[in-house]
């Protein structure tokens, strides 16, 4: 968690590099002002960190997906959103743990040695992040955006040179069209089993029940027997590329 941290501080600020590493001497001449800004930047980071590193990892489609498997199955309010964003949040730690260990070695280690500067420590902790993103963009979400922002195929020749405010939109639509292409098949077999409901009370004269109450408990039984929760959780994982 202390590395998470760290790079929750650094992702989005060079100066904000290693926040326990800063030795904020009041007395020193000349730095107070400086110290000062680097606070109110830390503080202004952190109350933004969690919304940014949404943006930059897997939360987004897992989220949406939880949020489609609920709607499908009819249930309102269960499971709570305070479990289905916490389930969403640790799958999302699980499949990006890996990008976060590389951006820590990376990007934040050196710069405790004091081996690199802020700058350099900070373009060596988004690295992993943009190549993570790239790998699950859509090259015509990412084309959209270049030509909105007027860039040119030889100012964009690699990963490091396509700009953080042009990837992160490109990367949360691809993300979205993915979600919704899973949440697709997610409500069929919920949808074909309310149309069986409908159909059956139709048949038997019962028009006055409601089909989604009828329909609820099957599609709980339906979801409980096909191990719904393993398959979606085990998907969700298994999309990007992690076995």
């Amino acid at each position: 968690m202390n590395r998470i941290l760290a790079l929750i501080i650094l992702l989005f600020s060079s100066n904000l590099a290693l926040a326990e590493a800063f030795n904020f001497d009041m007395g020193s001449a000349g730095d107070t002002s400086s110290r000062m800004l680097q606070m109110v930047a830390i503080i202004t980071v952190l109350s933004l960190a969690p919304s940014i590193i949404m943006m930059v990892t897997s939360f987004t489609r897992i989220v949406v997906v939880m949020s489609f498997l609920r709607s499908a199955i009819g249930l309102q309010q269960s499971p709570p959103n305070s479990i289905l964003i916490s389930l969403s949040l640790f799958l999302t730690l699980f499949i990006m743990s890996p990008t976060i260990e590389k951006s820590y070695h990376d990007g934040i280690l050196p710069l405790v040695e004091n081996k690199i500067n802020e700058k350099q420590a900070f373009w060596l902790t988004v690295k992993p992040f943009s190549e993570f993103m790239i790998k699950h963009t859509r090259e015509k979400d990412l084309d959209l955006f270049l030509s909105i922002a007027k860039k040119s195929e030889e100012e964009v020749k690699t990963v490091d040179d396509v700009p953080l405010q042009i990837l992160i939109p490109a990367f949360m639509i691809s993300e979205l069209r993915r979600a919704f292409e899973i949440g697709f098949l997610v409500f069929v077999p919920f949808l074909i089993i309310d149309l069986l409901i409908s159909s059956l009370l139709m048949a038997m004269g019962m028009m006055m029940l409601p089909p989604v109450m009828i329909a609820l408990p099957f599609k709980l039984i339906f979801f409980v027997i096909t191990d719904g929760w393993y398959m979606i959780c085990g998907s969700l994982v298994k999309s990007y590329g992690i076995n």
